[in-house]
């Protein structure tokens, strides 16, 4: 009996000009190769298209995969990929989200994120955006993200830490459980 072929998991970051078809390209040369797309995460961001795109190919298949990813650089789309590190989960850390609102302005990212970094802070999801306030016509700023916070850090403390943050920088920063996807 012989035993399966093991496969290897890839992780490919893609960027190119937003044009109708350009995800069916990419998930035609995926599957014609005996790649099974995982996840994905896909945005139009300034003009361009950009994602991220975790994906399973046979062991066997992996090297043609590479080579037809490569060839969708005459169509204009980057193709980088990575060997999933399948780090192993960590025991203990808890899984929060952080939503933060407030009038625009430079360096709010640096400023959120230079504060979990300090407390070691996992960020595994982060998302903003940019919008137009109905009324002022003023500028804001939202984000969400999904945070791992070590066993060390308690929910309680970040966000005593993190209001004392947003007082600063004049922003709202709200943290709330994983299972609650109330706003």
């Amino acid at each position: 009996m012989t035993s399966p072929p093991s496969s290897t998991s890839l992780v490919l970051t893609i960027i190119g000009t937003d044009r109708p078809g350009l995800v069916d390209s990419l998930a035609e040369v995926v599957a014609n190769n005996g790649g099974n797309w995982l996840e994905s995460r896909m945005a139009h961001l300034g003009g361009k298209f950009a994602g991220i795109v975790h994906v399973e190919v046979a062991g066997a298949n992996g090297e043609a995969l590479m080579a037809a990813l490569k060839q969708l650089e005459s169509e204009g789309l980057q193709v980088v990929s990575e060997h999933d590190a399948n780090p192993p989960t960590e025991t203990g850390w808890t899984l929060v989200t952080l939503d933060a609102v407030g009038n625009d302005r430079p360096g709010i990212v640096r400023d959120v994120t230079h504060a979990l970094a300090e407390r070691n802070v996992n960020v595994e999801q982060f998302e903003t955006e940019y919008t137009t306030a109905p009324m002022s016509g003023g500028s804001i700023f939202k984000a969400t993200a999904k945070l791992r916070l070590p066993p060390e850090v308690p929910v309680t403390q970040l966000r005593d830490d993190l209001e004392s943050l947003a007082g600063d920088i004049m922003v709202d920063i709200k943290i709330r459980p994983m299972d609650d996807d109330r706003p």
